[in-house]
């Protein structure tokens, strides 16, 4: 039964790639972890300087889904009640009765583009928070669920820093995947060239429905992982928290703070949804090593000290797999895993 579910999987995979490549020119790991968050049902951030197609990838890929789907731009102005609605006073024509109505917002759609979410006010960003995780919002002091699957794919600028304001851990947190979209190569932006000046244009198909996207989420999670691997997620998560027993001396030097539990979790999901698209039915060492980045990346807060010596958390990330050996015995070095002699 699992082995039809993951064939089909990955049928749909493919196809969705397929579509997205009418529209989008290169790009392929972008879009294979946009890919495994859709999957695993997380939300997902992507970060890349002006005119990368980042909001053209995700609209794309809402045009792949059976499902709805809303963009919200984000600006210093907006509101919380802008993006999760608000009460509305609506008075009966005949009886002249008044009650309150809620109106939903922009946020009850399937598929979210929060379009430059660093660009609006903490206290917009907060309102997703509670739709984020709960995938729900509260207005005078009611509950609104919002519809299933809800995917919160924002995008970020990181070079033009006036007049935002960054996210708070907290938030970014919340997002499964960071992902750092880069520019294209020679050949890839002379395709984007002859694609983009033309007079045609493509538009890419619907793929797959929230039905069936359901049944392949929970095909995903019903892959087994072995006791090993759960132990190698956690050398890795426990290993970037600077307090404890036991802890890398170079994290010591450079990491302020580390990931917690849900980068677990994540990494956990990733690497079954990773293991399915490979065609296995269990999950390897390097289904995790796969996806370790972009569910770390914005989940290590380094210190001045690695500022000064240009150390981002990627090359933290990159220590701490080299120095973690996953085939070693249990009880030294980082908890869960012994360190590479």
């Amino acid at each position: 039964m699992i082995e039809a579910s993951l064939e089909r999987l990955r049928a749909v995979h493919a196809q969705m790639k397929s579509e997205l490549h009418q529209v989008i020119v290169g790009q392929d790991e972008v879009i294979d972890e946009l890919l495994l968050a859709i999957l695993t049902r997380g939300h997902c951030l992507l970060v890349g300087v002006p005119g990368l197609a980042k909001t053209l990838m995700i609209s794309s890929l809402a045009k792949t889904l059976d499902l709805s789907f809303n963009r919200i731009q984000f600006t210093p102005d907006l509101m919380p009640s802008d993006i999760t609605g608000t009460e509305l006073l609506q008075i009966d024509p005949e009886t002249n009765a008044r009650s309150f109505r809620f109106a939903p917002g922009p946020l009850f759609a399937n598929v979210i583009l929060a379009d430059e979410i660093n660009r609006t006010p903490p206290k917009t960003q907060a309102a997703l928070l509670e739709a984020m995780q709960e995938r729900q919002v509260t207005s005078a002091g009611k509950r609104h669920a919002l519809p299933e699957p809800f995917f919160v794919l924002a995008t970020q600028n990181p070079i033009e820093q006036e007049g935002t304001y960054p996210l708070p851990e907290a938030q970014l947190d919340r997002f499964m995947f960071l992902v750092q979209v880069g520019y294209p190569t020679l050949d890839e932006e002379r395709e984007i060239l002859r694609r983009t000046t033309g007079g045609t244009t493509n538009e890419p198909k619907k793929v797959v429905g929230a039905a069936e996207l359901a049944e392949l989420q929970q095909a995903v999670r019903g892959i087994p992982v072995s006791d090993h691997v759960f132990d190698y997620v956690l050398a890795l998560t426990r290993g970037t928290r600077v307090k404890g027993e036991g802890q890398l001396a170079f994290l010591r030097e450079w990491v302020t703070w580390g990931a917690g539990p849900r980068a677990s979790q994540f990494l956990v999901l990733g690497a079954k949804a990773h293991a399915a698209l490979a065609g296995r039915t269990h999950v390897a060492i390097e289904d995790v090593r796969a996806i370790v980045h972009p569910v770390l990346r914005h989940r290590i807060v380094t210190n001045f000290s690695a500022a000064a010596e240009g150390i981002t958390s990627d090359v933290v990330i990159d220590r701490l797999v080299k120095e973690i050996d996953p085939g070693a015995s249990i009880g030294k070095g980082v908890p869960g895993v012994a360190v590479r002699s």
